[in-house]
């Protein structure tokens, strides 16, 4: 299994259109998978989809802020930048806080609060069929 996350790894670094690629195929069975799950009308999907894109965006834009302080300080960190990452670790929490409530006002106002509700559920449900059609591919 090591060996053939090794082969994808490299792969996808020599041809990052290939990667790109992928992406995208996994953004579009996203997409179709919640449209199904939540039964969105053609008018409510095309309110939808930008505002839940924007703020996933903006969410893995935090964690990626987040991720990167953290590679940059994974050796030899003093007390203080320590405290520093513990501090900026918080902050991104309260932010991504922050951002959900904005957003699911936003997403609610397009959709309700019935399917906002379900979009969590088909959100960890997407997520649950992509690691099961992984792991059926690498068995």
């Amino acid at each position: 299994m090591r060996t053939i996350v090794f082969i994808l790894v490299f792969i996808c670094s020599l041809f990052p259109r290939l990667a790109m690629a992928q992406n995208d195929r996994v953004e579009a069975l996203r997409m179709a998978f919640i449209n199904k799950k939540l039964e969105l009308t053609v008018s409510e999907a095309e309110k939808f989809w930008p505002i839940y894109n924007e703020y996933n965006d903006k969410l893995k834009a935090l964690k990626r802020n987040l991720k990167q302080a953290y590679r940059q300080n994974a050796s030899g960190m003093t007390e203080k930048e320590a405290a520093d990452l513990v501090h900026l670790e918080a902050m991104t929490r309260q932010a991504e806080a922050d951002l959900y409530k904005t957003y699911s006002e936003k997403i609610k106002a397009v959709i309700g609060v019935l399917k906002l509700a379900k979009l969590h559920l088909a959100e960890e449900e997407f997520r649950r069929e992509m690691i099961k059609t992984i792991r059926e591919k690498n068995d």
